[in-house]
């Protein structure tokens, strides 16, 4: 008889590893987001319609990706910069810039949502210098996208630095003895190495913005109509025992969310995709 011999994998304990990886996700993604979408579509059409047309959950859908959106592209731009200083033009006292960037990961939102307040108020430090131009920036739309380009920085940063640094240097410099300008080397050279970095630093910038609470609720000052996000209000519907309102909410905003990055991923995809094609 010839036994037959079963292959191992090549990773020890791989079938464990699978096998808790799994089930740490479905605990902490996959059954609260199973349950979130039975109770949503055990809802009547009711909820979602008075939702759909009431002019406060309107607004507050449209502010809150509208500044997501915004503070994203803010970061995509700012977050360039800095993660190309970092990485390209080091100068004294940098680690200690680089260190910095992750402060809003460790910092509590609230505790940031209190100190960008004091700061934008009238009264405050920065907010003294805006009043005479006629900005405001506490409990206004702006405040809720400076609290919101705050917490996102560091997705940006920290997904364009590793990208920078795997650029090879000597693809520039043959470029740059072709006679191409600085321009046209960032355009061919640099800007098709780290197109997907960007993307990815966008897409986690915004998600993090989308549901953001506790940097905002402070500056925004919560205001009906004009500074209310998805989120206070969502928090506002279970606090008045609103579930089914809440629930239908949150429903449609992880839907409108959940669009929104598939179609930058597939966006990413496809460009991958060609980029394999034409190499």
């Amino acid at each position: 008889m010839i036994r037959q011999i079963k292959q191992k994998h090549f990773l020890p304990g791989f079938g464990i590893g699978l096998g808790f990886t799994l089930s740490y996700l479905s605990l902490l993604v996959l059954i609260p987001l199973s349950i979130l979408a039975v109770k949503s579509l055990s809802l009547d059409w009711t909820v979602y319609r008075s939702l759909l047309i009431d002019p406060r959950t309107y607004a507050a859908i449209k502010l809150t990706f509208l500044s997501s959106l915004v503070a994203a592209g803010i970061n995509l731009v700012f977050g360039f910069i800095v993660a190309w200083t970092l990485v390209r033009l080091p100068f004294p006292g940098s680690r200690l810039i680089d260190a910095l960037i992750d402060l809003p990961f460790a910092l509590p939102t609230a505790v940031s949502g209190i100190a960008l307040t004091s700061l934008y108020v009238r009264t405050g430090l920065l907010g003294r210098y805006l009043e005479p131009y006629g900005v405001q920036a506490a409990f206004a739309p702006l405040g809720v996208i400076i609290a919101l380009t705050f917490i996102g920085l560091p997705f940006v940063v920290r997904t364009l630095q590793p990208a920078l640094q795997d650029i090879d240097k000597e693809y520039e410099e043959a470029a740059i003895s072709l006679g191409a300008s600085p321009f046209r080397v960032f355009a061919s050279v640099i800007f098709p190495s780290i197109r997907p970095a960007m993307l990815t630093g966008f897409s986690l910038a915004f998600a993090r913005a989308l549901g953001e609470y506790g940097s905002v609720v402070f500056i925004s000052g919560n205001m009906p109509m004009k500074t209310e996000i998805v989120s206070l209000l969502i928090v506002g519907k279970m606090e008045r025992f609103d579930y089914e309102g809440a629930t239908a909410l949150a429903a449609i905003t992880l839907l409108a969310s959940f669009l929104i990055l598939l179609a930058i991923n597939l966006t990413q995809w496809q460009y991958s995709r060609k980029v394999q094609q034409t190499a």
